[in-house]
């Protein structure tokens, strides 16, 4: 059940038509971003190794279809975007924030995929008066102490750095390998799975394991008490059922967001973890009711 939580997170503007490309690039390098349509701001951040176009179909809903404006997010290092120097989580949880205050974007929405969910409970808790309303999509606070719940901050340093470790050493072969076995428990259709598997070849390894390695050694089970934003928890469970029932996965989404007021939990019994392209109507019409 661990592994194959974990295993997922592998893959995870019109705005500023004022500036150039170089002058947005370096007032946040740490991401680019695409903005769709008018009306109230939405915020789409991708997982692991994906870009924002895995969010292209949400846009068209939320920001073509419906008067919102989407935000899509595409991350430093991830699907043939160019590594920053830095950590990228704590540099896009920054600069997400100062682009919030930097344009005027009045309590965004906030979607987050896998390890952008992540990023967008990260942002919530530390800057709780910029974020309007949190959306996470299958991921939780506390990866790395999904099945030993009272581990400690050493363990989970120790567990995270033999991971990081593992993934920088192994040969693009053997990263490849491990790639096709993984993808094929987060998304169903063949074309989504190359499609998955394209943008992990893609990345840059050094960014994904370093992104790897800072997920799964944080731990905010304490730490989204302090989200203030109405909060949707959108889970999985039937990608892994060898690993554990629905009701094993779902409480252990209970058990860690239990900390966070008033959240609400969902769990998909068709989608595997890319939500988004194995079952968009459901997705879609959890999101529109949150949004209401």
């Amino acid at each position: 059940m661990q592994r194959s939580l974990i295993s997922i997170l592998f893959f995870a503007s019109s705005l500023l038509s004022a500036q150039t490309p170089a002058q947005a690039a370096a007032t946040h390098p740490a991401f680019h971003v695409d903005v769709t349509g008018d009306g109230a701001a939405i915020i789409l951040i991708p997982g692991l190794s994906s870009p924002g176009a895995v969010w292209d179909g949400t846009v068209q809903h939320l920001c073509v279809q419906q008067h919102h404006q989407c935000h899509v997010l595409s991350l430093a290092g991830f699907a043939g975007t160019a590594p920053i120097a830095e950590p990228l989580l704590p540099a896009v949880e920054q600069q997400l924030s100062d682009y919030i205050a930097d344009h005027g974007l009045d309590h965004p929405t906030v979607i987050g995929h896998s390890m952008g969910g992540f990023l967008g409970m990260k942002l919530a808790a530390d800057h709780p008066q910029q974020v309007g309303r949190l959306i996470i999509v299958d991921t939780l606070p506390a990866l790395g102490a999904m099945q030993r719940p009272t581990i400690t901050r050493e363990q989970l340093l120790q567990a995270g750095a033999v991971m990081r470790d593992q993934m920088l050493k192994s040969s693009d072969a053997q990263g490849r390998a491990y790639l096709a076995r993984v993808i094929r428990t987060m998304v169903s259709k063949p074309a989504d799975v190359d499609r998955v598997a394209g943008w992990g070849a893609a990345s840059d390894r050094s960014t994904v394991a370093t992104s790897m390695y800072q997920m799964m050694t944080d731990d905010l089970r304490q730490d989204v008490a302090r989200i203030e934003a109405p909060t949707l928890v959108l889970g999985t469970w039937i990608g892994y059922k060898d690993y554990g029932s629905k009701d094993q996965f779902e409480g252990t989404f209970k058990s860690q967001y239990q900390k966070l007021p008033g959240v609400t939990i969902e769990m998909s019994d068709t989608a595997r973890h890319f939500i988004m392209y194995d079952d968009a109507d459901w997705l879609y019409a959890r999101i529109d009711q949150f949004l209401k």
